[in-house]
């Protein structure tokens, strides 16, 4: 199983790539807490865990490093997407139409799999959430 200095130098090298901020990479063993991921290893697997006020919020659990580096730049290519799209909105648009375009091609120039196990998620997300443009408010159809 990958140690967790390994983990914080392929995570780090994957980072260097899409220009992400330290504020948005996880931290290595321990919780800063503030709601900021930590990875953790030990004999159950590797764990990626956000904690807050003390509270743990979400721990996922893998023995395969591909999985909890998906975990790792899902959430930091959706923090870079948000940015991204507070920058460029459009009006009239669903905002997330280029937050889940951007966040997807970040994932993309890491990892084309990535992309993919994104989209699936984003196709789920959009049957039961689907897109809303038009003035605030507004739904088509209505």
């Amino acid at each position: 199983m990958a140690s967790l200095e390994y983990i914080r130098g392929l995570v780090a090298r994957l980072a260097d790539q899409v220009k992400c901020p330290e504020r948005y990479l996880p931290t290595y063993g321990s919780s800063e807490d503030g709601a900021r991921p930590h990875i953790e290893v030990n004999a159950d697997g590797i764990h990626y865990v956000v904690v807050e006020r003390g509270q743990e919020l979400r721990r996922n659990t893998s023995r395969a490093l591909d999985d909890v580096l998906y975990w790792i730049f899902a959430d930091i290519s959706f923090n870079l997407a948000c940015d991204y799209e507070v920058n460029h909105r459009r009006d009239g648009e669903d905002f997330r139409r280029q937050l889940f375009q951007y966040q997807g091609a970040l994932l993309d120039q890491l990892n084309p799999e990535w992309a993919i196990r994104h989209n699936l998620e984003i196709r789920d997300i959009l049957v039961a959430n689907p897109f809303v443009d038009g003035p605030l408010g507004e739904q088509p159809g209505r």
